[in-house]
């Protein structure tokens, strides 16, 4: 399987490229930004959700931010109610490791994988690097039937990679709709569900909660997909600042994810 182009860089390296560009450590995302979205999710707003079906599980917004202190890194405190949150990085190169493991199995076993991203303008190009080097390595990549709409836009593919494309531009979008047009569109078309997922917001989750193997990316604003995780909806859920200032600074991350995927470094 070939690797991004950039050189994949070390483990220390990673990290440190994270810490200094945010992606992970001190992040941009506030502790009130955080604790306003793990409350409205133990309160049942479904838009917090990310097309997951929680139930009553999670009424205890304290359980909530007991996951995302394990899993994403963020400070484990209660009474941390302002101020600056965190993302480990340890834990989001940890995730990286585990999804290059699915991306492995995924390319030795030449599956049908479908790649999604709600933040185009951040992660749109990791997305298409993954799915390029998956399709190089004899994956089928999902295409996206024409005249997929929601009541938001219509979805759209670039480089293999869906997106919502709504008034001529990509959006940015929590939403879990476009994920259930995709796949009620491949079913009215005669087609298998993807064996794998790669995606991040209500893509990453509706697709789980389908019984869809799949892999999410997720920001520390975000719980549900790392709830999702823990009760092993989905395989992965990588934590880490999906929208920093230029979509360049994920090359690295790309390249470490890439590099982890190859036959025999498991």
């Amino acid at each position: 399987m070939p690797i991004f182009a950039s050189p994949a860089p070390s483990r220390p390296e990673l990290v440190e490229h994270l810490v200094r560009t945010r992606i992970a450590g001190d992040v941009a995302t506030p502790r009130e930004n955080n604790l306003s979205h793990y409350r409205k999710l133990a309160n049942g707003d479904r838009h917090y959700w990310l097309g997951l079906e929680l139930g009553d599980r999670w009424e205890d917004e304290q359980d909530v931010l007991a996951v995302m202190a394990e899993r994403c890194g963020v400070v484990d405190d209660p009474d941390h109610r302002t101020g600056q949150d965190t993302i480990d990085p340890e834990l989001t190169v940890g995730a990286l490791d585990r999804a290059a493991a699915e991306l492995r199995k995924a390319a030795e076993g030449r599956r049908r994988v479908l790649f999604a991203t709600g933040h185009p303008g951040a992660l749109l190009d990791m997305h298409g690097a993954l799915a390029l080097t998956l399709h190089e390595a004899g994956c089928d990549i999902v295409r996206v039937p024409l005249g997929t709409y929601t009541d938001e836009g219509v979805v759209v593919q670039f480089g293999g990679v869906a997106a919502l494309e709504r008034g001529a531009s990509l959006w940015h979008t929590h939403s879990s709709a476009p994920m259930a047009s995709v796949l009620d569109q491949l079913r009215r078309a005669g087609q298998a569900p993807p064996d794998l997922v790669v995606a991040d917001h209500g893509w990453a989750g509706y697709a789980g909660q389908q019984g869809i193997h799949t892999v999410g990316f997720a920001d520390c604003n975000d719980p549900a997909l790392f709830l999702g995780e823990s009760e092993n909806t989905l395989a992965v859920t990588v934590p880490l600042d999906d929208h920093v200032t230029d979509p360049r600074f994920y090359e690295p991350l790309t390249a470490y994810l890439l590099g982890a995927a190859q036959p025999g470094t498991e």
